[in-house]
């Protein structure tokens, strides 16, 4: 390895995905941060040539800034595995179990977290058969999710059942196989996870505010200005630890690595329900994680740095 004072760091953002513009935008922040205590911070593009790109740069750790599929189900991981290149994140196991939100669901109920019923469609049983399924089992009051994409993408929250048909075709655009899950209404919850020096840490509990008659989705998470992000986010005391301490669990048990973000539906003082988990959150100047870590008296810049630092230390 080159001089630990002067690591070469690789940031991949981009690629194929339907959130590859605001992998690039993240990816932007970050480098601009990693630039204030590192001399070589180099923003690569996923694309068919960044084997010959990395080769050619030998870069002593990446950052992949990545949503969705490839650069965060695994695929980019087990690349960089390959190419024996450090990498900050979650491995090529974690990353696939995390970005499928069906597996994510089996692992969670293992480990004993509070989750919400579900059903899973798979589209080669057909629109209509998936609708029956989810009015026999969960009524038409619901949520509809790809199993494997992020930034709310494909998602859509059901009111009755005559939006279920139209739904579920435009969710199945996304991925195969959905995970609809029975609808509570309550406050949209997130919470950070950070690995650093040998403990795994929860940052402050944020509750993400929206308009009336809307949600978090793509519009909300990345237009500044659409949504307020309450922090630390105003419940019980003893439920902020419960979902600081479920967010943890969540992390551990599906293997995550140095950062993760939980999602949870708060329905009042007592219940709580874990929705997912992010192995890569976002890192626009909109996003929740940078927030999280502010909260927990991190700067943006002392973030990226912690993150390098860990990835560095598992060199092969």
């Amino acid at each position: 390895m080159k001089d630990q004072a002067e690591p070469v760091i690789a940031v991949i953002c981009g690629g194929s995905s339907a959130e590859a513009e605001v992998s690039r935008v993240s990816a932007a922040g970050v480098s601009k941060a990693l630039q204030a205590s590192f001399k070589q911070v180099h923003t690569v593009n996923l694309d068919n040539q960044l084997a010959t790109v990395l080769l050619e740069l030998k870069p002593d750790v990446v950052f992949p800034v990545l949503h969705g599929p490839p650069g965060e189900d695994g695929t980019v991981q087990g690349f960089l595995e390959i190419l024996e290149i450090p990498y900050v994140g979650s491995d090529v196991q974690a990353s696939a179990n995390t970005m499928d939100k069906i597996i994510s669901k089996q692992i969670f109920r293992r480990a004993g977290l509070p989750l919400i019923n579900e059903v899973v469609l798979l589209k080669s049983n057909g629109v209509a058969e998936g609708v029956k399924q989810i009015i026999n089992h969960l009524g038409e009051y619901v949520v509809v999710k790809p199993a494997r994409q992020g930034s709310a993408l494909g998602v859509h929250i059901i009111d009755n059942s005559n939006q279920l048909h139209g739904a579920v075709t435009d969710a199945f655009k996304f991925d195969a196989q959905l995970l609809v899950e029975q609808r509570i209404d309550g406050k949209e919850i997130t919470c950070g996870v950070l690995e650093r020096d040998a403990a795994t840490e929860a940052f402050p509990v944020i509750e993400i505010v929206t308009p009336a008659d809307s949600w978090y989705d793509y519009e909300h998470r990345y237009t500044k200005g659409l949504s307020e992000h309450v922090m630390p986010a105003e419940l019980p005391e003893a439920q902020t630890k419960r979902i600081q301490q479920i967010a943890i669990v969540a992390h551990q048990s599906l293997g995550c690595r140095d950062l993760s973000r939980a999602d949870f539906i708060v329905a009042n003082d007592s219940e709580e329900y874990l929705l997912e988990v992010n192995s890569l959150p976002g890192m626009t100047p909109t996003s929740l994680y940078p927030e999280g870590a502010q909260g927990a008296g991190l700067s943006f810049e002392e973030l990226v740095v912690v993150l390098v630092k860990n990835a560095l230390g598992r060199e092969h």
